[in-house]
């Protein structure tokens, strides 16, 4: 697994719900912000990857919540690939407010799709190691 990486995000007024916490969508907004940070982070843009005929895709992803999250309060997101054999990767992430209380962690299930083939490629870390001017970012 790679070392974590992370962003800091202050939650805004509007993401949150009636009874004043972040909106459960959101959190899904958080982590995706920062696995394209990871991704920008490792030299990566979205037209690099359009170029390749490739794109990253979520094929599951699970949130637990911790603790709540106010408007105003500030988090850092994190986001760690870690690597098996096959045509998926797992990312794990955890939302922690900016006292250390984590608000909650989130696991993904993604994959790397040839966007002409419609299907995953066999080996998604050569992909990223392929396209990456720092690879280390993953972990690879």
């Amino acid at each position: 697994m790679s070392e974590p990486f992370s962003v800091r995000v202050t939650v805004r007024g509007y993401e949150t719900d009636v009874q004043g916490h972040l909106n459960q969508a959101v959190y899904l907004n958080y982590a995706e912000h920062a696995r394209w940070s990871l991704l920008q982070e490792a030299g990566i843009t979205q037209s690099g990857l359009i170029g390749q005929g490739v794109g990253p895709v979520a094929l599951e992803t699970t949130i637990r919540y911790k603790r709540e999250l106010l408007a105003g309060d500030e988090v850092d997101v994190s986001c760690a690939f870690t690597w098996g054999t096959g045509k998926t990767f797992r990312i794990e992430q955890i939302i922690t407010r900016a006292d250390g209380t984590v608000a909650a962690e989130i696991t993904a299930v993604g994959g790397v799709l040839d966007l002409e083939e419609r299907k995953l490629v066999p080996s998604p870390q050569d992909v990223f190691r392929e396209l990456a001017k720092d690879p280390g970012v993953f972990g690879l």
